[in-house]
């Protein structure tokens, strides 16, 4: 079980879910990048429009990514990370739990 410590926006909170520190990580990493490109445009300054604009670029990658997947399995081909339905379902609960997390920091 890893934690993580998540500091964004100056509301400080920490996670345990069934992954590695590692890993965790790396998801704020990538997600604190996802975040620095919104601010950099400068059109959005409200910390929860930003979060929440992080959050739907987020599902867009993974929509997409999945909708390859789906694909990819319609033509036979072999599918890749989310293939699996019980990693999808795992994936979706761990994203729900962070989420609501993040909305209890921010409140």
């Amino acid at each position: 079980m890893g934690s993580l410590q998540i500091d964004v926006f100056n509301l400080p909170f920490v996670i345990q879910v069934n992954e590695s520190d590692e890993y965790l990580q790396k998801l704020l990493g990538y997600y604190k990048k996802i975040l620095e490109r919104i601010q950099k445009n400068g059109v959005l300054t409200n910390p929860v429009q930003i979060s929440a604009l992080a959050g739907i670029m987020l599902c867009d990658e993974l929509y997409k990514e999945k909708s390859k997947i789906q694909k990819a399995k319609g033509e036979g081909e072999i599918a890749g990370m989310f293939a699996d339905e019980e990693e999808s379902n795992e994936a979706e609960r761990l994203t729900k739990m962070m989420i609501e997390k993040i909305e209890k920091a921010l409140q």
